[in-house]
């Protein structure tokens, strides 16, 4: 019997300009820059499990598969981040934003 190898052929969806959140009250910021990043964190790293994680996290593994749109995902990815307490990098970075201690 002839052995078969089967070729595998990975491809790296682009995710487009990074999205940075403030990930912690001590003001961590993280970059996401690939669809396989938001994936290991709305997985491994998130702090709730809600709703819009399932969502963003379902649209994600559709953008690496090809069966949605990067944009979509990424909107579900933001959406989820808001709910889980995350700030955007821009706005934490906004002087009416701050919150003075």
């Amino acid at each position: 019997m002839p052995n078969f190898l089967k070729e595998l052929t990975l491809i790296e969806i682009h995710w487009g300009k990074p999205l940075s959140f403030v990930v912690s009250s001590a003001g961590e910021i993280q970059n996401f820059s690939t669809a396989e990043q938001v994936r290991y964190w709305l997985r491994k790293k998130w702090p709730v499990t809600d709703q819009a994680r399932d969502r963003a996290l379902h649209q994600v593994e559709a953008a690496m598969d090809c069966m949605a749109s990067v944009a979509t995902a990424r909107r579900a990815f933001i959406v989820a981040a808001r709910s889980a307490g995350f700030v955007s990098r821009h706005l934490a970075s906004q002087p009416e934003y701050r919150v003075n201690a």
